[in-house]
């Protein structure tokens, strides 16, 4: 562990840590090894009375004995307003621990580059606090989990990948659709109606693919996807779509 000092003060390192998409196996041993390390654990949470699914993923590293757990909340809201008040309530938070020389490791379930609470974090840190030291673990993403668990290729040779949140529909969908050879569509749950309206109509249903909870117990992998239309889905779930079968 790296402790930074300025004018005397020793600072602790605020670690973005990638823990994968569920399946505890599928972390890396740098992100076990810090986890058991730090004396501050830091877990994202929707809600207040709500539980981290980034929390049972890491719980059989903890020791309660030796080691504080952190839960901050980020309420899923599109209000930017709102957004940036628990973003600035959670910094404050973390500052504690990180003035006092601790470190600090922020858990994130995937990797803490893609689509990531973390980054917000990440970004205050930079800017309001440059001297507190900040080191990113990559995790693996539910999108390489997804494909490896649906057995299906992301891309090879000279194709493109296009990743993308499922809010993308309509002719932007299609526009992506048409262009790339392969496309992630994340959290699809809410939209899965309007896409699946996207792929009949471009005659690629059978070229999709839904996964989720990947990694975890409830993980789900469904090829007919067009029998999702009308259902109830999870929240942690994406959609591969190939144009080229193999």
């Amino acid at each position: 562990m790296t402790n930074l000092s300025i004018g005397g003060e020793k600072f602790g390192t605020f670690y973005g840590v990638g823990v994968g998409p569920g399946d505890p196996e599928l972390m890396t041993v740098k992100a076990q090894r810090i986890l058991r390390q730090v004396p501050v654990l830091c877990v994202p949470k929707s809600r207040e009375e709500g539980g981290s699914y980034a929390l049972g993923i890491i719980s059989h590293l903890m020791e309660p004995n030796r080691q504080r757990l952190m839960e901050l909340v980020f309420p899923m809201t599109k209000d930017r307003a709102k957004l940036e008040e628990y973003w600035d309530k959670g910094l404050d938070q973390l500052l504690v621990p990180l003035r006092a020389g601790e470190d600090v490791a922020f858990v994130t379930e995937g990797d803490p580059s893609i689509y990531s609470t973390f980054l917000h974090m990440f970004a205050l840190m930079r800017e309001r606090h440059p001297e507190i030291p900040v080191e990113v673990v990559p995790g693996v993403s539910s999108i390489n989990a997804s494909a490896a668990a649906a057995g299906m290729p992301l891309v090879d040779g000279a194709e493109r990948l296009a990743i993308l949140p499922a809010t993308y529909e309509g002719n932007q969908l299609v526009d992506v659709l048409e262009r790339f050879d392969t496309v992630v569509l994340l959290k699809v749950h809410r939209v899965m109606d309007r896409v699946l309206d996207v792929l009949e109509k471009l005659e690629m249903v059978d070229r999709a693919v839904y996964v989720s909870r990947c990694g975890s117990p409830e993980q789900r992998v469904v090829t007919d996807v067009a029998s999702l239309r009308g259902q109830d889905l999870e929240y942690l779930s994406l959609m591969i779509v190939r144009r080229r079968r193999g």
